[in-house]
């Protein structure tokens, strides 16, 4: 249980990452459009004649400074949908399009209440209290970012319980991914109106939080920070650190007429106002403390690093520290170093999490009030710190405190480097890499330590043994699959190895110009999903590095039929029998993927061959695998290249796990509309167990068939 709610957490701190990722780029046209807008700046630097009111370059600068302040202006909306986005498993767009949706259906709904309750003057009291606000033009309440988490999370769950529901053939429109929006705004409009009633008592106990953390000064400060660094190796910092960003947990003040929450938008209100003497330190006390420890005690880490390296490995070693400590000094991202010391000597890391603590607290005790977007480097120190002003920000402390923490991480971290002989990049056996660690790497000591690791390694080698095959990471354009194919586009198909494709279990390969298909029948789309996730959050290993087990390629043998015993396979569905090579596709006519038939259908209905266990129905609704009760392995697959209608004119009346008897009804399709969209209607039926199976002899008396009718039989 504690397992499974640490992997939701994580899931929900990865997802916050998509809207966080705006915040740089939007705080970048902020932080110069607001700076070299403001007045009180301009005349400091004697600028105004060249940057003033009326000049090019002003008009220019508030054209930035409102393309930066739409973004946080309307967080709770980019939350809403970015959220939904992160934690939808497939069809991302739509989980999008829904979030988007309940947002406005919740604060209208929310808006309408209010309205009826206190009446449009009530409406306006309760804006200038704070309690309410304008919400992209609706009147609803003041819920700041929560309020698109809150739709975020619960969007993508309703998507991903519905995005693949079918619905009674009368509703079969509505089916699928268009119920989501559907579904997602009818219950927003519901929690809408509980959200009138159940909010402000949420508000009251939140603004009480706010007002706890605000009065637990220089030691709150300490334990932010520590709490902050201490989650990042679990992912879920962003869970922590948001509400103190973004809602008024980190503080509210009135700005140029209006109410502001959150240290974030608070710092950034104050940005664009120049009455302001000095940046809020009570905002900013949950920023300032990272660059110290990034520009300055990260890197004086790197150096301690670099210097307890063995001296034939220094070389090596400084060209990787170098760039991590860069990275860390530049744009804030610290991972690279981190996670390295937090990798091979955990002692460093929890020392670093303390020092952490104390770089905030010190920040706070200097009165620094120099604001951020994303992370704590120097174009954030420059932007809203040393641009700002020393009057402003303080930001000159920074500078000193950072010389100190340079000099105080390279002594202590050296010392104990050495003291306990601890094998960071440089001191590692001749026979381990140098290298870096990533969180990639943490993920998988997690695993090796819970006994999961063994099965994603193997699953891992088989998706490294497919992504070499084609070329590497590298060459690979998309990924897509059908019923029975891995559909890949690649950049040089003269890269691909179909010799090796064909060790990772695939039954053939064929190659259309960038185009590469590699069959491996029904259990495709599960090849699809471990090959993405492999693609996406694997290591990135030299193709020719890797190592894969003997077992890698192999695929679990399906059941076999009895011996000793005739099995029949009656007709799925009425119209001409077709021997399988002379089916226009040669995955079929050369028994790739197995031996059967083939039926040019006359009635756009599919029915169950013989009693059977339904293992596979296909999300593009043209094909379903069975496994009948004598073992044989089946696939029904609804005309040629059908995949590519995702799904428009079909109708399926089973789901997997279902059990069939022979001529129940397996699904439906449009005979005329999917030979006007251009594809063949030529329905195979294979048996993907050819060879655990014996003689398949055609039973069939003319070419003409109804469904139920004896087709083939197995001789046993």
């Amino acid at each position: 249980m504690k397992d499974k709610i640490f992997g939701v957490l994580q899931r929900v701190g990865r997802s916050f990452m998509l809207p966080i990722a705006i915040l740089p780029v939007a705080g970048l046209f902020l932080g110069i459009g607001g700076a070299f807008t403001n007045e009180t700046m301009l005349k400091t630097y004697n600028l105004m004649s060249v940057m003033g009111p009326g000049t090019p370059i002003h008009a220019v600068l508030q054209v930035l400074n409102s393309c930066g302040d739409i973004v946080f202006s309307n967080l709770p909306l980019i939350f809403a949908i970015g959220i939904s986005i992160g934690m939808a498993k497939k069809e991302k767009e739509v989980a999008a399009l829904a979030g988007a949706i309940a947002f406005f259906v919740m604060h209208a709904a929310i808006g309408a209440m209010a309205l009826n309750a206190y009446g449009a003057d009530g409406v306006a009291e309760h804006i200038k209290e704070g309690a309410m606000a304008s919400v992209l033009g609706i009147n609803s309440l003041q819920m700041g970012v929560f309020g698109g988490i809150i739709v975020g999370l619960g969007v993508a769950a309703l998507h991903n319980r519905f995005y693949k529901i079918q619905l009674p053939q009368v509703l079969s429109f509505f089916g699928g991914t268009r119920f989501v929006p559907i579904i997602s705004s009818a219950v927003y409009l519901v929690v809408g109106i509980l959200m009138f009633f159940i909010w402000p008592p949420i508000q009251t106990g939140i603004t009480y939080i706010g007002k706890l953390v605000q009065n637990s000064g220089y030691f709150g400060t300490w334990v932010y920070g520590l709490t902050e660094r201490a989650l990042i190796p679990f992912g879920l910092h962003h869970v922590f650190y948001l509400p103190f960003w973004q809602t008024n947990v980190g503080g509210t003040m009135e700005i140029m007429g209006k109410t502001w929450e959150g240290a974030q938008n608070i710092f950034f209100a104050q940005l664009s106002d120049p009455s302001v003497k000095h940046f809020a330190v009570s905002a900013t006390r949950f920023m300032s403390g990272k660059f110290p420890l990034m520009i300055f005690g990260l890197p004086g880490a790197a150096l301690a690093m670099y210097q307890c390296a063995r001296p034939e490995k220094r070389k090596i070693v400084g060209g990787l520290l170098l760039s991590a400590a860069l990275t860390s000094m530049l744009t804030g991202i610290t991972e690279p170093l981190e996670f390295t010391f937090l990798f091979v000597a955990p002692m460093l890391y929890a020392i670093h999490c303390v020092f952490a603590g104390l770089a905030y607290m010190l920040m706070h005790i200097l009165n620094v009030g120099v604001g951020m977007t994303f992370s704590g480097g120097l174009i954030d120190l420059f932007l809203f710190g040393i641009l700002q002003g020393n009057a402003k920000t303080s930001w000159i402390y920074i500078v000193i405190v950072g010389i100190g923490y340079f000099i105080v991480y390279y002594f202590l971290f050296r010392f104990l480097i050495r003291k306990f002989n601890l094998k960071t990049p440089g001191r590692e056996a001749d026979s381990e890499e140098t290298k870096l660690y990533t969180r990639a790497d943490v993920n998988a000591r997690k695993q090796e330590r819970s006994g999961k690791g063994q099965d994603a390694q193997n699953t891992d080698s088989r998706s490294a043994l497919i992504t070499k095959g084609l070329g590497g990471k590298t060459n690979i354009s998309d990924v897509d699959c059908c019923a029975t194919r891995l559909r890949i586009t690649v950049h040089d198909s003269s890269k691909v190895d179909d010799g090796l494709l064909k060790s990772s279990g695939a039954a053939g390969v064929i190659r259309k110009g960038n185009g590469v298909q590699v069959i491996y029948g029904p259990s495709v789309t599960v090849v699809k999903s471990n090959l993405e996730d492999y693609l996406s959050s694997a290591p990135d290993i030299p193709e020719d590095n890797i190592t894969i087990p003997e077992s890698a390629g192999e695929t679990p043998k399906p059941a076999t039929a009895p011996e000793g015993k005739t099995v029949p396979l009656y007709a799925p569905l009425s119209g001409k029998v077709i021997p399988l090579e002379k089916v226009p596709d040669e995955v079929f006519s050369q028994g790739i993927l197995g031996q059967g038939i083939a039926i040019e259908p006359e009635e756009g209905k599919l029915y169950a061959p013989a009693d059977a266990t339904i293992e596979n129905v296909f999300d593009t609704k043209h094909a379903i695998g069975l496994l009948t009760k004598d073992g044989i392995d089946l696939l029904l697959h609804v005309g040629l290249d059908t995949v590519k209608l995702n799904g428009k004119h079909f109708t399926v009346h089973v789901q997997n796990g279902d059990t069939v008897r022979r001529g129940d009804l397996l699904a439906e399709f449009d005979i005329a509309g999917i030979q006007n969209d251009g594809y063949p209607t030529i329905t195979p039926m294979i048996i993907c167990n050819t060879d655990e199976c014996g003689e398949i002899v055609p039973a069939y008396a003319s070419d003409q068939v109804q469904h139920g009718d004896l087709l083939l039989t197995i001789q046993k």
